[in-house]
């Protein structure tokens, strides 16, 4: 199945950050690449995966982090039946 993402460009991408070795340079590196509005948004995002991942409803997430219940729900989509990465990091993350 051919993605539209997959392009050398994305996996150029992938690979220098993979190649990240601290939180500092993933900083510095990510507020380059990113503004400040985009990363704030990845950062909700994340925090709706890990409130999603703990069983919180809609709603409270909602008010936690002021995203929309139609993103809540394609977050919560991904987590379920995506392609494994909110898993695979949020399994990650709590072994941290």
């Amino acid at each position: 199945m051919n993605k539209k993402w997959e392009t050398k460009e994305v996996n150029d991408l992938l690979k220098v950050i993979v190649a990240l070795e601290t939180k500092e340079q993933a900083k510095c590196f990510f507020r380059d690449l990113l503004t400040e509005q985009e990363l704030v948004e990845f950062g909700r995002r994340w925090k709706v995966a890990k409130l999603l991942d703990q069983g919180v409803s809609y709603v409270e997430i909602e008010k936690q982090t002021g995203m929309s219940s139609t993103t809540i729900a394609r977050i919560a989509k991904w987590l379920k039946s995506g392609m494994g990465g909110y898993q695979s990091m949020l399994h990650h993350h709590s072994l941290m």
